[in-house]
């Protein structure tokens, strides 16, 4: 049975790269490769699977309309599933108790997480706000996998 802390540990395996499933409107499912990590969520505290989607995305539209995903991370043979539901934190998607400053930290977070670095944050920060960036926080429900530790 694994839990989120083996999906934590799969992360730095491929860079953070990972696979998340959406639902479209008729019923069929959408799949993305995103980078993506396991962090504190900026209200609650909670551990949960965040990624960054760029404003506008499909998926983006999907979860808005449909609160509900699954990502999978891989490292060699072993991977890592978590559904669950998801809340949406960005410039068109405002989530109650993040303001401005803190969702421009998360966005920085959620990069880290998933294993990203950056030489220059400012630079970072611009492009998110640019291109409309979204925090997409999945609260795990379920979670599968192979890991063996």
């Amino acid at each position: 049975m694994a839990d989120l802390e083996d999906f934590a540990q799969l992360v730095p395996g491929d860079h953070g790269l990972c696979v998340v499933s959406t639902l479209r409107a008729d019923g069929t499912i959408q799949s993305s490769v995103v980078n993506a990590g396991v962090l504190a969520h900026p209200v609650t505290g909670a551990q949960v699977v965040g990624l960054v989607a760029v404003g506008g995305a499909r998926k983006v539209a999907n979860l808005g309309e449909r609160p509900r995903a699954n990502v999978v991370v891989r490292a060699g043979w072993e991977w890592a599933s978590a559904e669950g539901p998801v809340e949406l934190a960005g410039p068109d998607d405002p989530l109650p108790g993040v303001d401005d400053e803190r969702l421009r930290l998360l966005l920085r977070e959620i990069f880290t997480a998933a294993g990203g670095t950056h030489d220059d944050w400012p630079t970072y920060d611009r492009t998110m706000a640019e291109e409309r960036r979204v925090a997409v926080l999945l609260t795990p429900e379920r979670i599968s996998g192979n890991r063996r530790g």
